[in-house]
């Protein structure tokens, strides 16, 4: 069920990542109503989702019934933050921080980059159904590695190059080369970037070594 929600939720955000994109002629100025609309709908998905991480942290230790452990409420919450606690802090960021930033602080700039870091969802159905396929062990089919090539693809192409492309699109709109553009953006925008690219790449090098390790195995 949380893969179906996280699928779903994906899917939206692509859906209104892309319209607000294609909309935006200026990077900087042209607004689109859905940015914010969407981003008020979004927040409490963030909180849901760590909720529901959780939850189903628990009853997956609660069905082992690791000795020592079961009924130790506290104990599985800190298992539960020592295995996820890069996830669990990128969504509090998003939720703490981004978003009070893009309500209430950019003044109305930027919507464009916003729909841009929407798509990055797009990844996210093709790990859902790797998830699943991997559940029912089907990880020595075609479809199980085809899709996890889409992933790979999915995950370089909306949650890293992305990143580029944004500088790429503002040099673009005001006559700067892209490596410029670094020395024309406040600080904090670069380094607000970068912050949110660490654990990007840190996921998709994970995600390359588990495909490398199938392809060991085949």
């Amino acid at each position: 069920m949380l893969t179906l929600v996280s699928s779903v939720q994906a899917m939206m955000a692509v859906f209104t990542g892309f319209t607000i994109t294609s909309s935006c002629k200026h990077v900087m100025k042209d607004r689109h109503w859905i940015s914010t609309d969407y981003v008020l709908f979004a927040a409490p998905y963030m909180a849901y989702d760590i909720y529901a991480m959780y939850l189903a942290h628990w009853y997956k230790h609660m069905m082992k019934r690791e000795k020592g452990q079961n009924g130790a409420s506290v104990n599985i919450a800190t298992d539960f933050l020592k295995k996820n606690f890069l996830m669990v802090l990128h969504h509090l960021v998003l939720l703490l921080v981004c978003f009070p930033i893009v309500v209430y602080y950019r003044k109305g700039l930027g919507d464009f980059f916003l729909g841009c870091l929407l798509l990055a969802e797009l990844s996210t159905p093709f790990v859902s159904l790797a998830k699943i396929l991997g559940r029912f062990g089907k990880q020595n089919t075609l479809l199980y590695k085809l899709n996890g090539a889409i992933v790979l693809l999915t995950f370089f192409f909306c949650r890293i190059l992305v990143f580029p492309f944004m500088y790429w699109a503002y040099g673009k709109q005001y006559g700067i080369p892209a490596h410029r553009v670094p020395f024309h953006i406040p600080f904090h925008c670069t380094v607000s970037n970068a912050l949110l690219m660490a654990p990007q790449v840190y996921w998709l090098a994970l995600i390359a070594r588990k495909a490398g390790k199938s392809a060991k195995t085949e």
